[in-house]
């Protein structure tokens, strides 16, 4: 009992902290579907006409259905390239003796501090030489790029607490040293690759200067460039309600995610277990 009271003073000041974040959210959703009398904060009357960008084009741009699919193929595949590519390296910097084995691993965390504005110009002649500049896999290519060294860092730190003895004994038994790794090693690291997997995820989804600057064409806009059109594009007439409507819808995936995964990000522990 004496515990319970001892954590009041911190909800208390949680509460205070987050209640200007949900006040926000909630004259955002208010906003959303009401109108109201120019210069009043008090809605006057009920409508839909702010969601009209789900069945007609307001921006001229195309379709958000279209951009939509644009942004789970780029934060999925972005997820699914980070974490394939990160779970196999990270398991050869942990496990594997090989030469420059020490300089390779200062030079993943030296990548991974580069802001990534700096590099802008030079990824821009790069995807161009490609001929990958404004389309949607070349942004992929570089948004994964940019990720793999803080995944492989991380799936190193799950690796690392792994005992040897797990794979020693696997080996002593017959099994191959891939069997092992697939059958013994893996679950263990599995918090590590679920959280990995989510941030990807969610990084691509709020990715924003990477498909502006890489993917200006409409073909390959995902929602963060279509929104910004909103206020970039001075031929159309600002509507801020619309404009917080298209923001919810593209925050929607990301409260459904947390909604669906909070048990897994909230217990998220360090490293595999020593079962």
């Amino acid at each position: 009992m004496t515990s319970n009271f001892r954590s009041l003073p911190v909800i208390a000041l949680l509460t205070i902290l987050s209640l200007p974040l949900v006040v926000m959210y909630a004259f955002t959703l208010v906003d959303s579907i009401t109108d109201a009398e120019p210069g009043s904060l008090i809605p006057s009357e009920f409508t839909f006409h702010h969601w009209r960008f789900l069945w007609d084009d307001t921006t001229g741009r195309g379709s958000v259905w279209i951009a939509t699919i644009n942004t789970f193929i780029f934060a999925g595949s972005t997820a699914a390239i980070v974490c394939a590519t990160s779970l196999t390296s990270a398991y050869a910097l942990s496990r594997l003796n090989f030469p420059a084995r020490r300089f390779f691993l200062a030079g993943v965390i030296i990548l991974h501090a580069f802001p990534t504005i700096t590099l802008i110009i030079a990824i821009f002649l790069i995807l161009q030489f490609l001929g990958l500049f404004d389309t949607l896999i070349g942004v992929i290519m570089v948004k994964a790029a940019l990720e793999l060294p803080f995944g492989i860092w991380v799936m190193k730190g799950f690796y690392d607490t792994v005992p040897w003895e797990i794979e020693m004994a696997g080996v002593q038994d017959g099994a191959s040293r891939f069997m092992v790794w697939r059958k013994l090693v893996l679950p263990q690291v599995q918090p590590g690759l679920s959280a990995l997997l989510i941030f990807s995820f969610l990084s691509g989804w709020s990715e924003f200067i990477l498909p502006l600057v890489l993917a200006p064409g409409s073909d390959a806009q995902v929602l963060s460039t279509y929104l910004a059109y909103f206020l970039l594009d001075d031929s159309l007439e600002v509507d801020f309600n619309l404009f917080k409507s298209v923001g919810l819808f593209y925050a929607l995936p990301v409260i459904l995610i947390y909604l669906a995964f909070q048990k897994k990000l909230m217990n998220i522990y360090g490293g595999g277990s020593k079962g």
